[in-house]
């Protein structure tokens, strides 16, 4: 097999692990380049691999009759989902079209790319937020500072795990996001609820850099750690929905818009590049519902005699 086939492969089960083929590594600069996500990076590599694999040719050599095989054996044969599958189809043109310039259109040609239904987010009502931050973490003040800081500044759980001391602007009440997906630092909103829960949290902890620190080296708090703070909270609360901490990302976005914020303010306080991430919060829920008249409320009509 060509070395170059070895993109984003795994290591042979020789003792000295493969060299990494100048091509893979050339892909590999492009996405950082990209500013693409380490997961992102791993995928893509990961799919362009499994092509070269699949022929047993280095993907720079192979042409529409190659790609097409490929993405029917992943539809047909592996069953992978429409997500997956799309994931797929990112790799290929970022390889292709992104990287070596090609135009892949014409290999895709009758090639229906799939697409996945996306469901609006799950979010949780004001009153359950209440409930989780006071019932589900009385008595354990990191649960609900941690918790507190996610939902109040619209995180993701690896920035809420790497807000650092500095980040926190007491005089601007902003809350610089300095550790975000893709690269991209943002300001979002830092409520004087939130900055007195901090202050109080630092005179008794006294973090030197990260403000949820765990170990003797104070190193940010982990993922697992921080998720299992949220479902203890959820567990305590008593609130039955089966949901994860991005829930409240999800929410914070979803109640700034139906407060009347406008959407591209919200896209910039979640960091999203496009738009069209943000659209998927404009839905609505269900006690809002409750309480939009019908425009035909509006109308003065005069009763039928």
């Amino acid at each position: 097999m060509n070395d170059d086939s070895s993109i984003g492969s795994s290591p042979s089960t020789h003792t000295t692990p493969r060299p990494i083929s100048p091509l893979r590594q050339r892909f590999i600069e492009h996405l950082i380049l990209q500013q693409k996500a380490a997961r992102t990076v791993q995928a893509y590599t990961s799919y362009v691999a499994d092509l070269a694999k699949f022929h047993r040719r280095s993907p720079d050599r192979l042409g529409q009759p190659e790609i097409r095989s490929w993405l029917l054996h992943l539809i047909t044969e592996r069953k992978l989902s429409a997500s997956s599958v799309n994931i797929a189809f990112n790799a290929l043109r970022a390889f292709y079209s992104g990287m070596l310039g090609q135009d892949l259109e014409p290999m895709l040609v009758g090639i229906k790319r799939p697409r996945r239904l996306v469901q609006p987010p799950r979010v949780l009502s004001t009153e359950e937020v209440e409930r989780l931050l006071t019932v589900g973490t009385e008595g354990d003040p990191l649960a609900r500072v941690f918790l507190m800081t996610v939902f109040g500044g619209g995180l993701r759980l690896s920035e809420a795990t790497h807000v650092e001391i500095r980040d926190i602007d007491s005089a601007r009440l902003q809350l610089h996001v300095s550790h975000p997906k893709g690269g991209r630092q943002r300001v979002t909103l830092l409520s004087p609820v939130l900055l007195k829960e901090l202050r109080t949290w630092y005179k008794v902890h006294r973090p030197v850099r990260w403000v949820f620190s765990q170990g003797p080296d104070q190193d940010p708090i982990c993922k697992g750690t921080a998720q299992n703070i949220f479902y203890r909270s959820l567990r305590r609360s008593g609130i039955k929905k089966k949901l994860g901490i991005h829930c409240l990302r999800h929410t914070f976005a979803t109640l700034l818009l139906e407060s009347g914020v406008e959407i591209t303010v919200v896209q910039k306080l979640l960091g999203h590049a496009h738009l069209a991430t943000t659209t998927r919060y404009l839905h609505v829920r269900q006690e809002r519902l409750g309480q939009i008249r019908s425009p035909l409320g509006l109308l003065k009509l005069q009763p039928h005699h």
